[in-house]
């Protein structure tokens, strides 16, 4: 096949490499081999001659003599046309194939279908070019030669090969009509292995600034509590990445809800310490959350708080500035060697690009360190890593004591009571309810209509949302005089609420897993008992049942993988939006490592 014809049609298929093409399999198969056992509810292939035709109505009868059986078979066509008085004329031969039937001791075959050619196998692809045109390309370019010079295994070779160019269906497909387990094992392991050589090389590393050589010993020894192993390793392995002399650090550290980031986040700007560094959150609320923490156990370095509405602090005497968005309309930030950003998805397409050019020190980079409470299947990290440096804390300083009940309607008495007992401990409620306003969309009250109820009969209830422009002094204020805040997700990731001890979540499953679980780490974040109602109309909903089992965020992140059947996990740096045919993102944690090292990625 000619090369600029090639090319053109990968750019349709919208491939860029031979691996590529062999890993788009056919769909179907369309056999027409000869001489399978004539049996009653076989497809055949045959030659067959016409003896005999009987009009009848709008139907035609035939007589077919099959040579190669020596056996007469009848033949009905429903639906006659011009084509078939045409086709099928007396004494004339012809391949036909259909599905046969054995009745009173006669083989029979309903509206048999003529075919241009018997004795092979024809694959037939889902893709945007026409059939021809693909198995064209497919028999140009997948050969045993071209597959080895990719530096694939001879076993893969041989399943390509036998995908592509199949002799006998047996041979693929399992007695269910499905693929046979081994063959999806090697596509499985193939699509992973073309991932990570797609990655090499997209992985650009720049310079540091500087190294930052600074130890984080002494901070770790003046804190009234002992860090976790996984904190412990997360900060040699940060402090590893700092004194680089090679490459600036990037890398993302993911936690779980309450795994201790903000010590990990402390500690790296001690190992920055004499030098300046960043420390971005998107909300003002958890800009001053840090700020307050950092103020506690950092007790001689400068430290200044930036948001919209409040400043604390000189930031440009600072060596650790903490601040929001706003940071980034100062004209006279000082340049800085480290910058930190908490939860780094929620900022803005705009926002990322001004962090990227504040990382920016003529040729040379500041590192940058990115942390996320979304906990991630280890399986998309080891995806993610090809890409940018990964470390996870699985890990929480304490256990937590948080029970998980998904309850209904007939419930809510017990419910009540619940919430009395802990409003009587002096401990506070939080109700997510799924929307603002009223829809008749939606089988569930919202805050509009559920307020009256709870105002009525209880005291100090607060009530925030979204929209709503005062939250963050709601929050504040809820925090220090209430008993229950009516909200929507907006508590997602927001202020500590340290005697919050129950949530009552509202329509829980139209809400991600992930989702959540960030809410339901809203209550017991010291390590007291708490309990999380999943308060829905469907209580026999098996995602909610299994979500309820376990407190680990990335056994929920696997699971949710689970539940969405994989597709786009993500977006953004890390968020590749990965769509796999046949790898399982949340199972084949095996299969993608074995493909990692393949790779030498």
């Amino acid at each position: 096949m000619d090369t600029t014809i090639k090319e053109s049609l990968f750019k349709k298929l919208k491939i860029r490499s031979l691996l590529d093409l062999a890993l788009i399999v056919p769909t179907r198969y369309e056999d027409t081999t000869l001489g399978k056992p004539l049996v009653d509810g076989a497809t055949i292939t045959a030659e067959a001659q016409v003896r005999s035709i009987q009009k009848k109505s709008r139907q035609l009868l035939i007589n077919f003599y099959l040579p190669l059986y020596k056996k007469e078979i009848k033949a009905i066509f429903f639906n006659v046309t011009p084509y078939h008085y045409q086709t099928f004329t007396p004494h004339s031969t012809h391949f036909i194939k259909g599905k046969i039937t054995h009745f009173m001791g006669t083989f029979q075959i309903s509206q048999p279908k003529k075919i241009a050619q018997a004795g092979i196998i024809i694959p037939t692809y889902k893709t945007p070019l026409k059939a021809s045109e693909m198995r064209e390309l497919i028999s140009s370019c997948i050969k045993s030669a071209s597959l080895r010079n990719l530096g694939l295994h001879e076993e893969e070779i041989k399943t390509l090969l036998l995908l592509h160019f199949p002799k006998n269906l047996n041979e693929i497909y399992d007695q269910n009509k499905m693929l046979k387990a081994p063959i999806i094992h090697q596509l499985k392991e193939l699509e992973a292995y073309v991932h990570f050589k797609k990655l090499q090389g997209k992985k650009v590393d720049f310079p540091p600034a500087s190294l930052l050589e600074g130890s984080p010993d002494d901070f770790i020894k003046s804190l009234p509590f002992t860090l976790t192993d996984d904190q412990l390793e997360t900060i040699a392995t940060i402090q590893s990445d700092l004194q680089n002399s090679k490459k600036a650090a990037k890398r993302v550290i993911v936690g779980d809800v309450g795994s201790g980031k903000t010590m990990v986040i402390l500690a790296t700007a001690m190992m920055a310490y004499p030098k300046k560094s960043i420390l971005m959150a998107p909300t003002s609320l958890l800009a001053m959350q840090l700020f307050e923490e950092a103020s506690r156990y950092l007790k001689n370095i400068k430290i200044a708080l930036v948001t919209q509405n409040k400043k604390e602090g000189d930031y440009k005497d600072a060596t650790l500035i903490i601040g929001t968005h706003a940071l980034l309309h100062l004209d006279d930030l000082p340049k800085v060697e480290l910058i930190m950003i908490d939860e780094q998805h929620r900022f803005g397409v705009m926002q990322r690009n001004k962090l990227e050019k504040l990382a920016q020190i003529g040729k040379k980079r500041a590192h940058m360190l990115q942390f996320s409470a979304t906990p991630i299947p280890r399986t998309q990290a080891m995806m993610d890593s090809a890409l940018i440096d990964i470390s996870l804390i699985t890990h929480t300083p304490f256990k937590k004591n948080i029970t998980t009940k998904v309850i209904s309607k007939e419930d809510f008495k017990p419910l009540l009571s619940h919430i009395d007992a802990e409003i009587a401990k002096n401990n506070q409620v939080l109700i997510v309810y799924p929307l603002v306003e009223e829809s008749e969309q939606i089988p569930y009250q919202s805050i509009d209509e559920a307020r009256g109820f709870w105002e009525k009969n209880y005291e100090r209830v607060f009530v925030t949302h979204g929209k709503d422009k005062e939250k963050q002094d709601v929050l504040l204020d809820f925090r220090e005089h209430g008993n229950i805040l009516l909200a929507t997700t907006v508590v997602e990731v927001g202020i500590s609420l340290p005697r919050l001890t129950t949530i009552i979540i509202v329509a829980p499953e139209r809400l991600g897993l992930a989702t959540l679980h960030q809410l339901r780490g809203r209550v017991g974040r010291h390590g007291q008992e708490a309990t999380c109602f999943l308060y829905t109309n469907d209580k026999n909903n098996q995602r909610l049942e299994k979500f309820a089992k376990t407190d680990n965020g990335f056994e929920i992140a696997r699971l949710d993988l689970l539940f969405r059947n994989s597709g786009d996990i993500l977006e953004g740096t890390m968020q590749s939006g990965y769509k796999f045919r046949w790898l399982d993102m949340a199972n084949d944690e095996a299969i993608i490592a074995k493909a990692k090292e393949r790779a030498k990625v």
